[in-house]
């Protein structure tokens, strides 16, 4: 391709052409948006209500298999309608208020298996490494990339929302794979 005359109308005009592009996707993902939300308000009486009578029906059917656990003992459990009843052990459930003091009790009372019970782990700190200088990250064996002039391309109007990122993160890994 022949370089223009003036190199900086033809960035101007590519400029215009991906903001084109991209008012174009902002509209029909606001679009797609505000069909999305218009449909959950026709929609959302109705789940909500379902919901209500969901949790009273199971709050009335734990109520009934509590007034008759004698009719549980073998087996402990049925199925109806394709719904499981009956009565299991509790799974329990265990909480501690301080993880320092359970580590040191654990390491007392069980140091051969403290390996299994408490989890350690070291993992260098990225943003805290981005603070130390070139020289500094290259004694440690850390590589820098891309420190040097790269293409900049960024939306800067505000009409680029979550949803527009999101079917772009989107388009671009498809376009990946």
């Amino acid at each position: 391709m022949n370089a223009p005359s003036n190199p900086m109308l033809l960035i101007e005009a590519r400029s215009r052409e991906y903001r084109d592009a991209k008012d174009l996707l902002v509209e029909r993902a606001q679009a797609l948006n505000d069909e999305l939300e218009a449909c959950k308000r026709r929609h959302l009486r109705g789940l909500r209500a379902a919901v209500a009578t969901v949790t009273a029906k199971r709050d009335e059917l734990q109520a009934t298999l509590e007034e008759f656990p004698h009719l549980f003992v073998k087996p402990r459990t049925v199925v109806f309608h394709g719904v499981k009843v009956g009565f299991q052990l509790g799974a329990g459930k265990i909480d501690w208020d301080d993880d320092e003091q359970l580590v040191r009790l654990i390491r007392k009372h069980f140091p051969q298996q403290f390996d299994v019970l408490v989890k350690t782990t070291e993992k260098p700190v990225k943003d805290a490494l981005k603070g130390l200088t070139a020289v500094e990250l290259k004694r440690l064996g850390v590589s820098v990339e891309g420190t040097g002039d790269v293409p900049v391309i960024r939306d800067t109007t505000a009409a680029v929302d979550k949803l527009v990122k999101a079917l772009l993160k989107g388009a671009e890994e498809e376009a990946a794979s």
